[in-house]
């Protein structure tokens, strides 16, 4: 279960995050050269020359900073399921309603604080952090490394990703370097700074252990998977490389006990800064919306409509006057294209469609009649309200920019011809 407050993941069991989603005789003449013996001098100089991260953190950390939040929260407090329950509880913040803690159903606004990470992205006082950190925070307060202290205005939220942009009344301010988070690869050296547990400025190292890692309710984002211990505090810090280039923004640990296990998840900072841009200029984040619902493809599914790998997206369902209806896409189609690039992967559908706006005309490449074809298309925009409204009724509703992912029903597969209940 991914809580959103703290953004850890806490898992009863040994399976882990799976089980919350059900989550390879030559000729001798021509045979291969025998592999080069190790050089073992050049392995104890690989060893000796381990990156030491000391200038790095001292060019990078005047650019993060620490972000405290006030809240005021109704008595009694909104229990598990409010965005800050855990956020506070991990810190050790009395919370109204729990056992011997004052707060009376009717009684006072209770004031609950929090603590979290940031970085400057402009020298005029823009601050990226996690969405979770300030969402509905009634005093957001952002420290500098050299003291200073400045109230912040929450420019916007974006729930989606995670991320929540920031402004204070500052100039001439040191700024992080933006770099390229698909570029990083797996193995890498990465090294976090942030607040923890409210220790500003503390570094932690590690590397990066997978990438687009993908989580239950949380498959908009592919997320940055590391081995740097994060902690609650971290939320919201930079994610650098080793060229001192912000590639990520810390969020979220898998935890079967709520401390830091080894699994820490960071947004790229590609995803990152889109949500930046619409942000400080919409004040929220616009997405385009197709209007379908779709099926990932198992190797059966696509052996069935002729394709030659289980790639694309399998559409299950239209929704009425929806920019999909009006494109004339139909049940079955599979989605293998937006645009010239290529969707491997149903889950990455929702993305490449939310990046886009309200309005954009798209080329859909589409599988039917075992046939390739292709589709123009215009996208609409998110009913936000319908659209949390149903995240809230179906965890598992991947769709959370208009392109909802579940398994077939019986009557669905029946009428596709394939076998149902498939992922």
């Amino acid at each position: 279960m991914i809580h959103r407050s703290v953004r850890i993941a806490v898992v009863a069991g040994a399976i882990g995050v799976a089980a919350a989603t059900l989550w390879s005789g030559n000729n001798p003449a021509h045979a291969i050269s025998p592999a080069a013996p190790v050089n073992a001098a050049g392995v104890a100089a690989s060893r000796l020359t381990l990156p030491d991260f000391g200038d790095l953190v001292a060019r990078v950390g005047p650019a993060v900073v620490n972000i405290s939040v006030v809240q005021e929260v109704a008595s009694p407090f909104g229990g598990s399921m409010d965005p800050f329950h855990d956020f506070l509880r991990r810190f050790g913040v009395p919370i109204p309603g729990m056992p011997g803690v004052p707060g009376a159903p009717g009684g006072e606004p209770q004031i609950a604080r929090g603590v979290g990470s940031g970085f400057i992205v402009s020298a005029d006082g823009y601050v990226l952090t996690n969405a979770h950190v300030v969402d509905d925070a009634t005093e957001v307060t952002v420290r500098l490394t050299d003291k200073r202290e400045f109230k912040a205005k929450v420019m916007g939220v974006d729930k989606r990703t995670d991320v929540a942009l920031l402004k204070i009344d500052a100039s001439d301010l040191p700024t992080v370097k933006i770099g390229d988070a698909q570029a990083a690869r797996v193995g890498e050296w990465v090294v976090a700074v942030g607040s923890p547990f409210g220790f500003d400025n503390t570094v932690t190292a590690g590397i990066i252990s997978a990438k687009a890692r993908r989580l239950p309710d949380e498959t908009y984002v592919p997320f940055i998977q590391t081995d740097v211990a994060i902690n609650p505090g971290n939320s919201g810090g930079p994610l650098f490389n080793l060229d001192g280039e912000v590639i990520g923004i810390n969020s979220q640990i898998y935890s079967r006990s709520g401390g830091f296990m080894g699994i820490s998840f960071a947004i790229p900072i590609d995803i990152a800064m889109k949500v930046r841009d619409q942000l400080q200029e919409f004040g929220t984040v616009q997405r385009g919306r197709l209007g379908v619902h779709i099926q990932a493809l198992s190797k059966e599914l696509a052996d069935s409509f002729g394709l030659d790998a289980p790639k694309g997206a399998l559409v299950l369902s239209v929704e009425p006057d929806s920019a999909a209806a009006k494109a004339k896409l139909q049940q079955g189609d599979v989605i293998i294209g937006v645009n010239g690039m290529a969707v491997d992967d149903s889950a990455e559908l929702p993305r490449i469609i939310g990046e886009l706006r309200p309005g954009t005309e798209i080329r859909l490449d589409i599988w039917r009649d075992r046939k390739r074809r292709s589709v123009e298309v215009t996208l609409g925009g998110q009913n936000e309200q319908r659209l949390q409204a149903l995240a809230g009724k179906h965890s598992a509703a991947n769709g959370k920019l208009g392109v909802n992912a579940r398994p077939l029903t019986d009557s669905e597969a029946e009428q596709l011809g394939v076998p149902g209940g498939l992922v």
